[in-house]
């Protein structure tokens, strides 16, 4: 499986590090492959450094203006032109999306994808890993969404909240490829 990840780039601390690097290593002994940003710094090295040591595949999309941070020696690198062209291909390489904890370019691409998934226009598994309960917050705002009327489709068939890596894995390795 082909496992996009939007996240952070940022030097986090252990709360964040330590469940992120846990998920890289379940997809990465699961032989699963990591399609990410490309980067080699912050909770995105974390990640690819995860995957890579417990035998998994790396897939990055890079952007022109970030293409000196990128990772060398991956299975895959693509460097886009900006980051639109960098959201669709990320998504277009992957067959579901974990949203680990991140700032605004993370909830950009989070929300890109389940507006698409609200339209019909992917079915894609989606987690969202509310590590340390970083994404209470928005959890509870798309929850008022589908309660006053905001989402088409139940709030369950756009993404599934987990609270731990290995549940993350778990609900994508029994979803992916159903629908």
């Amino acid at each position: 499986m082909r496992i996009c990840v939007f996240l952070s780039a940022a030097d986090l601390d252990d709360r964040y590090t330590r469940p992120a690097r846990e998920f890289a290593e379940l997809v990465g002994k699961g032989g699963h492959t990591l399609v990410w940003g490309g980067s080699d710094v912050g909770l995105m090295k974390v990640v690819a450094d995860g995957v890579e040591e417990a035998g998994g595949g790396l897939l990055g999309v890079s952007v022109e203006f970030l293409s000196a941070k990128a990772r060398p020696g991956v299975d895959q690198m693509v460097i886009a032109r900006d980051l639109a062209e960098r959201k669709r291909l990320l998504l277009e390489y992957a067959d579901a999306v974990v949203i680990l904890v991140g700032g605004t370019g993370t909830l950009d691409e989070a929300t890109e994808i389940l507006e698409l998934k609200k339209h019909g226009h992917s079915e894609m598994p989606v987690v969202l890993l509310n590590t340390a309960g970083f994404y209470d917050g928005l959890q509870q705002q798309f929850r008022r969404m589908e309660t006053e009327g905001f989402l088409p489709r139940p709030l369950a068939e756009l993404v599934f909240f987990a609270q731990e890596p290995v549940g993350a894995l778990a609900y994508l390795e029994e979803n992916v490829g159903i629908v």
